[in-house]
């Protein structure tokens, strides 16, 4: 008997999407993640604009990952003009990043995930009968939020980012209140490990996964910002792939069901996002989270796309103790009254890769001598993910096809939520040109 499973809207994930299942019998025909969203079209708004003005339009791409489309657009800025920053800049920019880790982490994991493992249909319900949970979450993200306007200069959609630096230093009265409060999330943390611990199991999409993922540079271990190459791991092996050569992993191609284009490495759909970096880079963790993935059961690599949820509640705590360690050397050392680096507008090209906190995100430029922005390639990591999540989609299907309906579906909806996808963000249309 022929049948279709279909959620026609997706809840708890940022952004309109849905799945699509064919059933006939014990045949599976077509299994798919539906993306209605239009293009966001920012990289054609950026076009023509000035270096100045461009990672403040990108950044509009998400509330919740503006740090990273901001400081990603920087990259790959000064990339095509040779700007080299300084360490203490380097330094502020992986703090910044940690923290939009934390309030975004936080978010998805008390918010998005818990509910999804305890059968509650909102943080609300939860909430309800978990307050200081919801709390814990709650106060955890505002954390993060707080982190991005210390040294961003607001929470959402960060000002004080520009090319070569910062515009303005944070105070040390700011950093002395930061440190107080990551002082008590780093004590707090410990309930994090508990609670993810404490989950039931959920383990119905498991499949050979390949992942990718940033490779950190520099000295600040297991991070987000610095770094130029790309790591596959795929057949059990370590691929490495400069910045510059994003589109040999990306493959971009059109599918006709998502307006989101689909990814894949040598013919193989990849994931990125938490799992992909732990797999990837666990070998940099300090001992700071020590214990705390065996107290999760977490088993790398795993292709069980629902550890991607552990990952990320790994990952919420090892940022919060390791920001930490950072405001307190800043406030050892103390700051340095320095300028942005100068810019010198040339023509070049340059290409930034960071990890948001849902994943491997790029930004790719070409500028003109007078440093106008001539063409903009944005990939970010649900567009990268589109077409894994369909894969494990479709292995949770063929090993739990004998579910019921309303079973099966919510096994769907929680594999796409353990993505943590940012559907709004997904959607770009490239179109080459021929030269006049």
């Amino acid at each position: 008997m022929k049948k279709t499973i279909r959620v026609n809207h997706l809840a708890r994930v940022e952004g309109h999407g849905g799945v699509t299942v064919e059933l006939d019998g014990r045949s599976i025909g077509a299994v798919r993640f539906d993306i209605f969203e239009g293009a966001r079209l920012l990289e054609s708004l950026a076009r023509g604009r000035s270096y100045l003005d461009v990672s403040q339009i990108v950044s509009r791409i998400c509330a919740i990952c503006s740090v990273a489309h901001s400081l990603t657009s920087i990259k790959a800025t000064e990339k095509a003009f040779g700007v080299k920053p300084t360490p203490q800049t380097e330094l502020l920019r992986d703090l910044l990043f940690r923290g939009e880790d934390i309030e975004s982490h936080a978010l998805h994991v008390f918010c998005l995930a818990v509910p999804d493992y305890l059968n509650y249909p909102s943080v609300l319900a939860l909430a309800a009968d978990m307050p200081e949970a919801a709390r814990l979450g709650l106060r955890l993200k505002k954390l993060g939020n707080t982190i991005q306007e210390v040294i961003g200069g607001r929470a959402v959609h960060p000002v004080n980012c520009v090319v070569g630096g910062f515009g303005k230093l944070p105070s040390n009265e700011q950093l002395v209140a930061l440190r107080d409060e990551l002082k008590w999330a780093a004590e707090a943390s410990e309930k994090v490990v508990e609670l993810v611990a404490s989950l039931p199991p959920a383990e119905f999409g498991s499949k050979d996964t390949v992942f990718a993922a940033l490779i950190p540079g520099g000295d600040f271990g297991y991070g987000y910002y610095a770094g130029d190459q790309i790591g596959v791991m795929i057949n059990g092996k370590l691929e490495k792939v400069p910045a510059e050569q994003y589109r040999s992993v990306a493959n971009e191609r059109p599918v006709p069901h998502s307006h989101a284009k689909h990814s894949s490495y040598q013919g193989r759909p990849f994931m990125v996002g938490a799992l992909a970096r732990l797999t990837i880079n666990g070998g940099l963790l300090n001992g700071t989270v020590a214990g705390v993935k065996e107290k999760f059961g977490l088993k790398l690599p795993s292709g069980n796309p629902m550890d991607n949820n552990k990952a990320q509640a790994l990952e919420l705590v090892y940022d919060i103790r390791r920001s930490l360690e950072v405001v307190e050397q800043i406030l050892a050392e103390g700051l340095r009254d320095e300028a942005p680096v100068p810019v010198k507008p040339k023509a070049g090209s340059g290409t930034g890769v960071t990890e948001a906190p849902r994943g491997m995100l790029v930004h790719s430029y070409s500028y003109d001598d007078q440093g106008r922005l001539l063409t903009a390639d944005v990939i970010t990591p649900t567009a990268f993910n589109a077409a894994s999540v369909e894969d494990h989609l479709r292995c949770a299907v063929e090993a739990n096809s004998a579910d019921s309906d309303e079973v099966l579906t919510r096994k769907l909806e929680m594999i796409v939520r353990a993505y943590d996808p940012c559907i709004s963000c997904s959607v770009h249309l490239v179109r080459k040109r021929n030269a006049p």
